[in-house]
């Protein structure tokens, strides 16, 4: 007769503690940093800032002519800040679309089943992130531009008044920006598509409609682009103008409202959607 063998009692798997909301942070501040596409990427786009608030200043024609006016468009150029939201709006949307390319998000989720908190992790990383470089590059551009200005004897103080406004709207756009991308890239998961669309929603739709009209105007003041023309215009509408301007606080909320609402609806979708 055979005795039958004695078996082990099998253990159960013991599962490790849940992570915490600064683990997730540092994982994240990992991926970002370790990335070296990401450093040369901030550093050209702020000396490409830096450069066009130079440039601006130094072909202002009517610089000479309102020495003791803060000029917000040579410290501050469109072409410049456009340029900004594209770079924060791409590099966004990459923290996410890079991991639904590579695969690694299955990992991200098997480790991490809390999807919600991962791309809140994401989220704060990403807004930390591109404000410093926004408040680096808002800073030096009102430097490097009333620098130029001043040896034309056209410069101004920080504490002039319409400064402080255009310094901190100009700083807060590159994470605003940024974190309409990561929303995006949650929502759309391909990188084409999400840049594309960046591209689209906040530089090219607040071309197509104008200030003339009343209902065009309404939706052309709920875009970032026009919030932030507005935050850093150090003027008001004439009594005669036949353009609807928007508000100042309006513009404000319009820079709460968008990322506000991109990151929920990220965590919704990533939370209601399969990897």
């Amino acid at each position: 007769m055979t005795a039958l063998s004695s078996v082990p009692p099998a253990h159960p798997a013991v599962a490790g503690p849940p992570a915490r909301f600064r683990d997730l942070l540092a994982s994240e501040w990992i991926k970002m940093r370790s990335l070296r596409s990401t450093p040369w990427t901030i550093a050209l786009t702020v000396l490409f800032v830096l450069g066009s608030a130079a440039v601006a200043a130094t072909t202002d024609s009517t610089a000479e002519s309102s020495p003791t006016e803060f000029l917000p468009f040579d410290a501050y150029p469109p072409a410049g800040y456009w340029t900004l939201m594209l770079v924060a709006s791409c590099v966004g949307a990459l923290t996410v679309v890079s991991e639904y390319s590579s695969g690694l998000i299955h990992t991200t989720t098997v480790a991490v089943p809390a999807r919600g908190s991962v791309v809140l992790a994401k989220a704060a990383v990403t807004a930390a992130v591109w404000t410093a470089v926004g408040t680096i590059t808002s800073t030096g551009s009102f430097l490097v531009s009333q620098a130029v200005l001043s040896t034309r004897h056209a410069g101004v103080v920080l504490t002039h008044p319409g400064v402080v406004r255009a310094l901190v709207a100009s700083a807060v756009l590159a994470p605003v920006c940024a974190l309409v991308g990561l929303g995006l890239g949650v929502v759309l998961r391909h990188a084409a598509a999400t840049m594309v669309t960046s591209v689209f929603v906040l530089l090219m739709l607040p071309t197509m409609f104008s200030e003339s009209n009343r209902w065009s105007a309404d939706i052309k003041h709920t875009l970032v682009s026009s919030a932030w023309k507005r935050l850093v215009e150090t003027w008001e509408p004439g009594p005669d103008s036949l353009a609807y301007t928007a508000t100042v606080p309006g513009s404000w909320l319009v820079y709460v409202l968008w990322p506000l609402v991109a990151v929920v609806l990220a965590v919704f979708v990533v939370r209601r959607r399969d990897v």
